[in-house]
């Protein structure tokens, strides 16, 4: 009974997806049996080789100190606009937010180093002073270290509810540490971040464990770590040995997203998901020789699922309003990153298709920035739809779940809508970070009007 499942499951699948499916099961054996490489980190002298010779102005790094010297210097590479100027970053922060604000800011990090966390709406979700890394605290259970294909992780018995693991090991606290960090100056929020650091990569082997069994948590517990290091880059507690281990482990991420992309499992926020991360890989990370064809695949999937992900009265296909959030998120920071590093285009594209591809992705974010816009009510919440898991891209500010006006926001400055201002009412932390402290000025000359409608 059992074979004549799994050959009814096969009726309908196309060639290709038997050839993706096939390579994955493959990769997986391979994994199990410690045949692959990527079962382990590789030794300083071997990593080093897999950099790309005069990339990003990198003079051939031989050491930790080299690597870690050249990120805090370099400029190849070229991050969001609030990490231009920390001071000015600051002080525009200081304008958008109130005191009460920023004490909140700083009460929840210092929960953060106390063991203590708000998770998906849940306050003071205890994993330990030092972290388990494989526990759901709420039913009490903690999943095995085996192989990550070898845990039934959809099994309550085994893993209890996995969101909860899964949103703690995406490490999107750590931007709020890090917020905190620049505010204050205080290094006992670096150290909280390096302690996690060191410990979850301990903690969680290459391939072993619940932590590398979906594709979209290794995706932004990516993207959570580049964000870090560019709040901690400067912090004295951040050692060279545990940045080069780091640097390890995002080779690492990048690989097995690559090589387990959601192609066939899950083509939705999950496909989406982990094609940002690729992207925010292989342009943040020039240093490495794969980072092009990181970048490229995942400007391809991205590109290439805009008209499937987002239909022409700019609804997100799954008909969930959070996931639209989502949807729009992705492809906001993959509008601003690529334009801030010229990587929107394929290498050597240009003309018409270039341009082309420009405008479609310019055209499809504004139709989903619209539906944003056409579903906040009056008071500044939307209506949750259809699937809700409560997550986030990045943690850059503490507006409740159902509050989607932070895209808008930055989004009015992105393209001068004076519509989307006066939805979004003030400007949002998000967009400081984002943008720049000059989005405050932005954002103050934008005149505001109301939607052409009150509804569509």
């Amino acid at each position: 009974m059992k074979a004549l499942a799994k050959l009814k499951k096969l009726k309908g699948r196309s060639r290709d997806e038997f050839r993706v499916r096939g390579a994955q099961a493959c990769a997986a054996f391979a994994e199990r049996r410690g045949w692959s490489r990527l079962t382990r980190l590789p030794a300083d002298e071997a990593f080093f080789k897999l950099f790309a010779r005069g990339a990003a102005n990198l003079p051939a790094p031989a050491s930790a100190e080299q690597l870690l010297a050249h990120f805090r210097t370099r400029t190849g590479a070229a991050f969001f606009g609030g990490f231009a100027d920390r001071g000015r970053t600051v002080a525009a922060l200081r304008r958008v937010n109130d005191e009460r604000a920023e004490q909140e800011l700083i009460a929840c990090a210092s929960r953060i180093g106390e063991g203590r966390f708000d998770l998906l709406g849940l306050r003071d979700v205890r994993f330990g002073k030092e972290v388990d890394w494989h526990l759901e605290p709420l039913a009490g259970k903690r999943t095995p270290l085996a192989h990550w294909s070898r845990i039934d992780y959809l099994n309550a018995e085994i893993a209890g509810d996995k969101k909860i693991t899964w949103e703690l090991n995406r490490h999107q606290y750590f931007s709020t540490l890090g917020r905190a960090y620049w505010l204050t100056g205080d290094e006992r929020f670096a150290e909280t971040f390096c302690a996690h650091l060191r410990s979850w990569m301990e903690l969680n082997p290459p391939k072993l464990g619940i932590n590398w069994a979906s594709s979209l948590e290794v995706a932004f517990r990516s993207i959570s770590w580049l964000w870090a290091f560019h709040f901690f880059k400067d912090s004295t507690r951040l050692s060279p040995a545990l940045f080069l281990d780091a640097f390890k482990f995002l080779h690492l991420h990048a690989r097995h997203l690559e090589t387990y992309l959601s192609t066939y499992f899950s083509p939705n926020t999950h496909l989406t998901g982990e094609a940002l991360a690729l992207f925010y890989l292989g342009t943040l990370l020039p240093e490495f020789e794969d980072a092009p064809r990181w970048r490229a695949t995942g400007r391809r999937i991205l590109l290439a699922e805009l008209d499937r992900h987002v239909r022409p009265d700019g609804t997100y296909f799954e008909q969930s309003s959070y996931y639209h959030r989502y949807t729009t998120d992705f492809y906001l920071h993959f509008l601003l990153l690529a334009r801030a590093n010229g990587t929107l285009h394929e290498d050597g594209e240009e003309g018409e298709r270039a341009a082309g591809a420009e405008s479609k992705l310019e055209n499809k974010l504004l139709a989903l920035l619209d539906h944003l816009m056409y579903l906040t009510r009056p008071d500044g919440t939307s209506p949750l739809y259809g699937d809700d898991d409560g997550g986030r891209l990045v943690m850059l500010d503490e507006r409740p779940a159902n509050d989607f006006r932070a895209p808008l926001s930055t989004a009015s400055v992105v393209f001068k809508r004076g519509d989307y201002k006066f939805v979004a009412g003030e400007l949002a932390e998000e967009t400081v970070w984002l943008l720049g402290a000059e989005s405050v000025e932005a954002f103050a000359r934008l005149a505001a009007h109301a939607p052409a409608g009150a509804s569509r």
